[in-house]
């Protein structure tokens, strides 16, 4: 069904960085304009994935040239489900920031750098063409860099550079792989790759093609072994910035993978093993670095690599049960690791540092905050019946069912690994007696009672968002259970693309 509304969300956050850049010294403006920018978004967002949900795969020709020649855009069930992800995490983070962030940030730009960002995340998720999916991620990678480089202090910029450089490469990789698929087929168009690919009769040239798109998408997503530019450089930039990267980021990488290697390449046995060895080494790597790290922003980055293995071992096994745990773990990490590094600006503001030895003491201080944070951590570590618990069932129960063991035993060390750093985190910030208060820099207290709202109502709202998909998991496994149908009878989005006849 043709729907013009696809786009609004993308324009609602195009609109809204124009608008900023007019009132470019006017922070006040920027800031009421991102929170009205981001909400309308997100209602925008509500809206598109109520109408998927009820009436199914929706698509808009751009300029009205029919596909496969024009570029499409297609708004099934998972683009929809992450455009919503996306704007809700958008709108925890645009409220964050218009306290946790300094002026002098600001007025460098970062709001409509922000929006752009998350314009380019939504357009990522809604294309259906590959390289427009290749334009979405260079309009995500320039955004990106430049809110990394934002303030211009010294380790900024050196996690930027490593930051920039993979990132180039993984380009360089998917544009290579592109390129390819062009001369093969003489098609963009993702449906109608679907189709063509089939008719190849070199299927080799096929497999060779497709390592250039795991490599593209697995260094944006921070697998083995082109993951260390994300510990790297996620604890430089501001807590607002962080949480962005830290939630969504990787994420796009993960839904290229399953959108690419469930539309275009079927994943043959050779695939399936080389996925899940990546996913087993990232988990492993992941877990090890976690384990060691003593700043709070470089343990959670850590942390992310090692839940990316859950999600890359899910697309690997490629079964209907196997892609609903990755698709639940999905909706999950989104929310908690956004959560995560906005609670980390909390704690700095708290305590003024991020490094678990100077840190302490917050529970006896704040209760009321530690208590609402402690949801977040129970949700990370997966304790039932909260978010993280029920994709893992998923996982295990396919991973015993097809016998891969050594994945089944990285999922154990994976989630031990993570219910022991959350305690050692949580023994060390909240329960610890409190530091000398000679080095304290509690910047939260003398703060006026609004700002203290606005700093810590982003983490409820997040909280509350993986409250519900934990204690509503019935609901969401609906969703997913749909949106693994569609990856793997994908006639019905090449259909709504290109037609029933063809």
């Amino acid at each position: 069904m043709i729907d013009n509304h696809i786009l609004a969300a993308i324009f609602v956050h195009l609109i809204t960085a124009i608008l900023q850049l007019i009132a470019w010294r006017k922070t006040i403006t920027q800031r009421y304009l991102s929170v009205g920018g981001t909400f309308l978004a997100l209602i925008v967002a509500i809206r598109l994935f109520e109408k998927v949900y009820t009436d199914g795969t929706l698509t808009l020709n751009a300029s009205n040239w029919e596909a496969p020649f024009g570029i499409v855009f297609v708004a099934d069930l998972l683009a929809v489900t992450l455009v919503l992800l996306t704007s809700i995490a958008g709108f925890a983070v645009s409220i964050f920031s218009t306290t946790g962030l300094s002026r002098q940030r600001m007025m460098y730009g970062y709001f409509p750098i922000f929006h752009f960002l998350l314009m380019g995340l939504i357009g990522a998720f809604l294309t259906g063409d590959i390289f427009n999916l290749y334009v979405w991620f260079e309009v995500i990678i320039i955004s990106s860099f430049v809110l990394m480089t934002l303030g211009g202090r010294k380790a900024q910029l050196e996690g930027a550079i490593k930051y920039m450089a993979l990132n180039i490469l993984a380009s360089m990789f998917f544009l290579t792989g592109i390129g390819i698929l062009y001369g093969i087929t003489g098609s963009l168009n993702m449906a109608d790759l679907a189709l063509k690919i089939q008719a190849v009769k070199n299927q080799t040239l096929i497999g060779i093609t497709s390592i250039f798109f795991i490599l593209g998408f697995g260094i944006k997503s921070a697998v083995f072994p082109l993951y260390y530019w994300l510990p790297s450089s996620y604890h430089t930039p501001p807590s607002a910035v962080a949480a962005t990267f830290g939630g969504l980021l990787t994420k796009v990488g993960i839904y290229a993978m399953l959108r690419v290697f469930s539309l275009i390449f079927i994943p043959d046995e050779f695939t399936k093993q080389l996925l899940l060895v990546i996913a087993v080494l990232t988990i492993l790597t992941g877990t090890l670095g976690a384990l060691v790290k003593t700043n709070v922003r470089r343990l959670f980055s850590y942390l992310i690599v090692c839940h990316i293995g859950f999600m890359v071992g899910g697309l690997a096994m490629f079964t209907k049960i196997a892609l609903m745990g990755t698709i639940f773990y999905l909706i999950h990490d989104i929310m908690v690791k956004t959560n995560m590094f906005l609670i980390a600006g909390v704690i700095r503001q708290l305590r003024g540092s991020m490094d678990l030895a100077k840190l302490g003491g917050i529970y006896g201080e704040y209760p009321k905050i530690s208590l609402l944070i402690a949801i977040v951590l129970f949700s990370l570590v997966g304790i039932p019946p909260l978010s993280g618990f029920w994709p893992k069932i998923f996982l295990f129960q396919e991973a015993f069912g097809q016998g891969q063991y050594f994945f089944v035993a990285a999922l154990i060390v994976g989630s031990l690994a993570t219910l022991y750093v959350i305690a050692q985190l949580w023994s060390e910030v909240f329960w610890k007696n409190p530091p000398d208060p000679s080095v304290l820099e509690n910047k939260f207290e003398p703060m006026p009672l609004f700002k203290k709202i606005l700093l810590v109502l982003p983490v409820a709202i997040l909280a509350g968002a993986s409250l519900y998909i934990g204690l509503y998991a019935e609901g969401v496994v609906q969703v997913a259970d749909r949106i693994s149908n569609e990856l793997i009878d994908t006639t019905p989005y090449i259909e709504a693309v290109l037609g029933p006849k063809r």
